[in-house]
C-alpha cells in the first residue's frame, strides 16, 4: 500500500478504538467551551446552559455505571445511571441559575463562576469555532467526539509529514504518528479542550520550519509558520507567545553556534526566528488592543483559586515561592515514575542528533509546554495536561533516534523518500 493509505489506516484504527468513549472524557473547561460554541451556533444562553449540562451529566453517569460494573461490592446493585445525572444536573443548575437570574448572561459562555473567571475563556474563540460545524452536524454528544478525532488526528498525521520532510522512512513515520495516538499526547488531544488543538498547530508550525530548512520549500514553510501563530492566538494566546518566543529563541541558538564554527547564520533561519519574533509582537500588541486578561489576573486566578479568595497584595513573591515548590516535587514524582523524563531524554537526543537545525526547533515547540506549566504550577490539574506539549519531543525525537539502528538491522525502502539535507545546523 501507499504510504497515504497507512496514513489513513492508522487514523482510521485510532478513530475506531475511540468508540469506547464517546462520553465521559469532559473536565470543568470542557462546559466553557462547549457552551461557547452552542451559543456561536445560535443557541440562547439558557439553552447553551441546558445542552451543556445534559453533556456533562450523561458523562459523569456513563462513568458511574461502568466504575460501579467492575466495582467488587457494587457491581450487582441497581444502574446508578439515572441517579447520578440527576444529581449532576442539579448541582450544575444550582450553579448556573442564580447567576442567569441575576442577570450575568454577556459573552457567549455560559456563567459557571465570575465574570471575571469567565472572560479568560472568552478571550479563546479558536477552539468554540472548530466545534461549531461538527455540533450542527452531528449533534453534541457525538459531535464534540468526532471534533475530538479529527483534531488528534491531523496531529498525528502532522507527525508523520514532519518526519517525512526529514527524509525519516515510512514505517519510522508511521511510527511516529502511532506514538502520538498512544502517549498522553493522543490522551490528552481527545480530551474536548483547548490542548488538542494547540498541539496540532505547535506541529504545522514545526513542519513549517522543516519545509523551509529541509524540503526547499521556503515560502510555503515560512507561510504555514505564519498563519499557525495567529490560529493560536485565536485558540490560546500565551501558547502563540509562548511557540514565537521559543522559535525566535531557536533562530539565536543556531545562529550563534554557526557564527562561533566561523560560519555566516543560515538565512532560512533566521527568516524563521524573524517570524516568530514577529508573532511575540504580534501577541503582546493584540492582547493589549484587545484589552485580553493580562499576566496578573492569571496569576490571582492561580493563586486566589479562581477568584474565590480576595486577590492577594504582593502576589509574584508567592508566585516564585509556589513555583519552586512545584518543580521540587514534579522533580520527585518524575522520579518515582521516570517514563516521561526519559522519553523527553531520548527524544532531545534524538531530535538534536538527526534532525539538524529542525530538531532544535522541534525542541523549542516541545519547550512551550515546560513554559505552560511553569506559568500555571498546579499540581493538582488533571494528567499534566498543561505540559503535554512536551511529549512532541519523544513522538518526533525517538524515530529520529531509531533511524539508524533500523537501517542497519532492517534495509528499508527508499522508495519516495525526499533527499536528506545534512542534519547538522
Amino acid at each position: 500500500m501507499r504510504p497515504r493509505t497507512w496514513v489513513l489506516v492508522l487514523a482510521a484504527l485510532f478513530a475506531v478504538l475511540q468508540l469506547a468513549n464517546v462520553t465521559g472524557r469532559d473536565t470543568p473547561d470542557t462546559r466553557n467551551y462547549l457552551s461557547y460554541a452552542l451559543s456561536l451556533s445560535g443557541e440562547s444562553k439558557r439553552g447553551a446552559a441546558s445542552a451543556t449540562i445534559d453533556y456533562v451529566c450523561a458523562g459523569k453517569a456513563s462513568v458511574a455505571r461502568r466504575d460501579q460494573s467492575v466495582d467488587v461490592v457494587r457491581f450487582h446493585r441497581a444502574d446508578p445511571t439515572r441517579r447520578v445525572a440527576d444529581t449532576c444536573r442539579e448541582r450544575e443548575w444550582r450553579q448556573v441559575e442564580p447567576r442567569l437570574a441575576a442577570g450575568q448572561t454577556a459573552g457567549h459562555t455560559v456563567p459557571y463562576m465570575s465574570e471575571r473567571f469567565m472572560r479568560i475563556f472568552e478571550v479563546r474563540p479558536g477552539y468554540p469555532v472548530v466545534l461549531v460545524p461538527f455540533i450542527a452536524v452531528f449533534g453534541v454528544t457525538w459531535g464534540v467526539w468526532a471534533a475530538s478525532v479529527a483534531i488528534t488526528v491531523a496531529g498525528g498525521v502532522l507527525v508523520f509529514l514532519i518526519l517525512r520532510t526529514l527524509a525519516v522512512p515510512v514505517p519510522l513515520a508511521l511510527a511516529g504518528q502511532a506514538l502520538y495516538y498512544v502517549l498522553p499526547s493522543g490522551t490528552t488531544a481527545m480530551r474536548p479542550m483547548t490542548e488538542g488543538l494547540l498541539m496540532a498547530l505547535t506541529l504545522a508550525a514545526v513542519w513549517g520550519c522543516a519545509l523551509v530548512l529541509r524540503a526547499g520549500r521556503r515560502r510555503a514553510g515560512l507561510l504555514l509558520v505564519g498563519v499557525s501563530l495567529p490560529a493560536l492566538f485565536a485558540v490560546k494566546h500565551s501558547q502563540a507567545l509562548f511557540l514565537g518566543l521559543c522559535l525566535a529563541a531557536a533562530a539565536v541558538l543556531i545562529s550563534l553556534r554557526r557564527r562561533a564554527r566561523g560560519r555566516a547564520p543560515d538565512r532560512d533561519v533566521l527568516a524563521l526566528g524573524a517570524v516568530g519574533a514577529a508573532g511575540v509582537l504580534f501577541t503582546m500588541a493584540l492582547t493589549r488592543l484587545l484589552h485580553y486578561p493580562s499576566e496578573m489576573d492569571s496569576l490571582q486566578d492561580l493563586l486566589t483559586n479562581h477568584f474565590a479568595l480576595p486577590d492577594r497584595e504582593h502576589p509574584w513573591p508567592d508566585f516564585w515561592r509556589l513555583q519552586g515548590n512545584f518543580w521540587v516535587e514534579w522533580l520527585r514524582r518524575q522520579a518515582w515514575q521516570p517514563l516521561f523524563v526519559a522519553a523527553l531524554g531520548a527524544g532531545a537526543w534524538g531530535a538534536l542528533r538527526r534532525g539538524g537545525s529542525v530538531g532544535v526547533f522541534v525542541v523549542a515547540a516541545a519547550f512551550t509546554g515546560v513554559l505552560t506549566q511553569a506559568g500555571h504550577p498546579d499540581i493538582n490539574i488533571w494528567g499534566e495536561r498543561l505540559i503535554v506539549l512536551a511529549w512532541l519531543l519523544p513522538v518526533v525525537g525517538l524515530p529520529l533516534l531509531l533511524e539508524p539502528v533500523v537501517r542497519a538491522r532492517v534495509p528499508l525502502p527508499e522508495q519516495g523518500r525526499p533527499d536528506r539535507a545534512p542534519a547538522t545546523g
